[in-house]
């Protein structure tokens, strides 16, 4: 349940279209349901602004069609991240009105219009087409927050006049999301010529001595442009959470 639904249901209660039984009713399940295999947090969007959204990889497609159905018989719009395509068709028979983000291995099932809660853009920014798969995650999950979200591909520093082209788009953003690899270099690059907050996103590309994306955190978290802040290699969605939060209205 989310804010919006709460206020409408409160209204009723007050106008005398639902009673408070009924309204109990409602509320019975909140803050969090137990379902067995999880206990959905109900009370998320109401306590924290974003509703509780699904890890996909680990659980069987069957605890994430019991998590879904929980949340969308209350209303809630779902978010599944880390979902393989397997798992995806088995969850798409059940849920017919979801859709699979194939690059960025999420599932969104929206019965609501996401609202616009951004005061201006979210730029996600990939360092290479490698890269592209943890920059679609973000793009996903800020889009499914109530963000307008930009993309920028495939601009890493080994041909930095593709970055420096679309410097007036950097500048116009309020909050960037840069996605690297590698040496991890772009982020500190971005934060030298916007002054607006820049989250670095590591991934796990590269070739040995990247030790799997360590080369690129160590690189970000070492950062000597102001205002860099960094989150865990190949977490595009926990930066979109963040850059969300910062965006807010």
């Amino acid at each position: 349940m989310n804010r919006e639904n709460l206020t409408s249901m409160l209204n009723s209660v007050r106008l005398g279209g639902l009673s408070v039984e009924d309204a109990l009713h409602q509320l019975q399940q909140l803050p969090f349901q137990d379902i067995g295999c999880a206990q959905v947090d109900h009370h998320r969007h109401l306590r924290q602004g974003m509703p509780e959204m699904i890890f996909g990889e680990g659980k069987t497609a069957e605890q994430i069609a019991a998590i879904t159905a929980a949340m969308s018989d209350r209303g809630s719009n779902v978010l599944v991240t880390r979902l393989d395509k397997e798992k995806a068709e088995l969850i798409l028979a059940l849920f017919p009105a979801a859709f699979y983000h194939a690059e960025a291995r999420c599932l969104t099932l929206e019965p609501q219009q996401p609202e616009q809660r951004g005061k201006g853009a979210i730029l996600v920014v990939s360092a290479g087409t490698s890269d592209i798969p943890v920059a679609a995650e973000a793009l996903v999950t800020a889009r499914f927050l109530g963000n307008q979200v930009e993309q920028i591909f495939d601009v890493g520093v080994a041909g930095i006049h593709r970055l420096l082209a679309r410097r007036d788009q950097l500048v116009a953003a309020s909050v960037i999301i840069v996605v690297a690899g590698m040496e991890g270099a772009l982020p500190s690059v971005v934060g030298g010529l916007v002054d607006k907050p820049v989250i670095a996103v590591p991934t796990s590309i590269g070739y040995g001595a990247s030790f799997g994306g360590i080369a690129a955190l160590l690189g970000m978290l070492n950062s000597c442009a102001a205002g860099v802040t960094v989150v865990n290699i190949d977490n595009g969605f926990g930066a979109a959470c963040a850059a969300s939060l910062i965006n807010r209205v």
